[in-house]
């Protein structure tokens, strides 16, 4: 979902490139979907999305917590997402190993005395709202202000990815183009470390679902280490002669030119985050099996390859899909192998695009939706996202729309809930669908 106020970049290339994933309007890149299945039944989540960063002042105070809350459950939630680690990579719990977040950019708050985590959980439950905890997973610090633990000490040396650009290799923490200074999904310490404070949240505190947000790859240059250059060629069974040249190359113009192992590499890379997420779901299991895993990720699937997120069905092959002429620049065979749908409880779908409907419309919801379906094909439950921060978006539409084709509904964020004044909206979206439903 996760999230900081829609500030990710996206990075194109001319003719083989793809966008990072974003929380912004994607190019268009597929054909129509068939007519969607119907409408899912039974009780839905209506939740609202509590980024951390955006709201670090407003919820530095209990009472600022407890007044949005009581706003949330007015507008018709019954559910938040409370974000608790930021990009910037320090917590908002109590931890026995991570670090307070007390700076964010130029916001500073002074030691509350209290658990941020535990409070909002409280009051959640006193107003019988539902809460599913998130955080980021391999952001490590923010590369435009060099705040976080990746520019504190030794541990994280060597260990943010290294970007493969035109001009040549770049720590991604030395790069203030990029939203988050990324640790290299790669490496396994890299990986348990995530599993801890996962482990550390879930038996700590008792809540409905955990996020994994920003459980990817940064973009299409991250990583070239030689660590991942290793890991590939035992992925592969085979040496890597020419690197990085062997996975790409870049033109005159900058622009992507594949070499010998492309599609291979974006394959391996989607397995890595596969692997990672379905060892989340396991630990998570263990420790206690009523707590839901939810993924956030950008609607625009055929994209995401850069990222490493391969957000479909095992049983989906894009190579036979309708728009398989969209996906053949870059997908294997076994591409499909590589899709953690089924390792979900929740996928959040982020249709965070400008209009509801257009069934023909590679920027609808509707559209996002009915792609969805054929991507998913039932692997798990999923609702639709929004974004709101537009304050000309139809939210009442929006929220009516999801809820009546998907089995739930993420607004994010509440944050651009109060500065476009949407309570009122959403209410109406929301009431509206509920009413329809208790007519049937």
């Amino acid at each position: 979902m996760k999230k900081i106020i829609l500030i990710l970049c996206t990075l194109l290339t001319a003719t083989l490139g793809a966008c990072s994933e974003s929380h912004q309007a994607p190019p268009e890149i597929d054909k129509p979907a068939p007519t969607p299945n119907p409408e899912p039944t039974g009780e839905k989540e209506k939740m609202l999305w509590f980024d951390a960063e955006a709201n670090f002042q407003r919820f530095s105070t209990k009472i600022g917590i407890t007044e949005m809350l009581d706003k949330t459950v007015e507008a018709g939630f019954n559910k938040i997402v409370v974000d608790v680690k930021p990009v910037e990579g320090d917590v908002l719990y109590e931890s026995a190993f991570m670090t307070q977040a007390t700076a964010i950019g130029s916001v500073s708050v002074p030691d509350r005395g209290w658990d941020y985590l535990q409070f909002f959980l409280d009051e959640a439950h006193k107003r019988e709202l539902k809460v599913t905890v998130s955080t980021t997973i391999f952001p490590m610090g923010m590369p435009s202000t060099k705040q976080g633990p990746a520019y504190r000490g030794t541990q994280w040396k060597g260990k943010t990815c290294l970007q493969y650009k035109p001009e040549g290799m770049v720590d991604i923490k030395n790069d203030p183009t990029k939203v988050a200074a990324f640790l290299n999904p790669v490496l396994p310490e890299v990986r348990d470390f995530a599993i801890r404070f996962i482990r550390e949240i879930v038996s700590n505190y008792d809540f409905d679902a955990y996020a994994l947000d920003y459980c990817r790859f940064p973009d299409y240059q991250s990583d070239f280490s030689e660590a991942s250059k290793t890991a590939f060629e035992q992925y592969i069974g085979s040496t890597v002669d020419t690197w990085p040249g062997d996975i790409f190359t870049y033109n005159a113009s900058g622009e992507r030119v594949p070499g010998r192992y492309y599609k291979q590499w974006w394959e391996f890379r989607s397995m890595v985050i596969r692997d990672f997420v379905a060892r989340v779901r396991t630990e998570i299991k263990a420790l206690k099996p009523d707590v839901k895993l939810e993924y956030w990720a950008a609607s625009w699937w055929g994209a995401l390859y850069a990222n490493g997120q391969n957000w479909g069905s095992t049983k989906f092959r894009p190579l036979n899909d309708q728009d398989a002429w969209s996906f053949t620049s870059w997908c294997s065979y076994n591409y499909n192998q590589t899709g953690f749908a089924d390792q979900l409880d929740t996928f959040l779908l982020g249709t965070y695009l400008p209009r509801v409907y257009g069934p023909d419309d590679g920027e609808s919801i509707e559209y996002g939706i009915n792609r969805a379906e054929r991507f998913l094909l039932n692997a798990c439950t999923y609702y639709a996202t929004v974004d709101c921060s537009n304050r000309n978006f139809d939210i009442e539409e929006a929220c009516y729309y999801c809820l009546k084709r998907t089995a739930g509904l993420m607004v994010f964020d509440i944050v651009h809930v109060i500065n476009n004044d949407m309570w009122a909206a959403i209410k109406r979206g929301i009431d509206r669908y509920e009413e329809e439903v208790a007519k049937e």
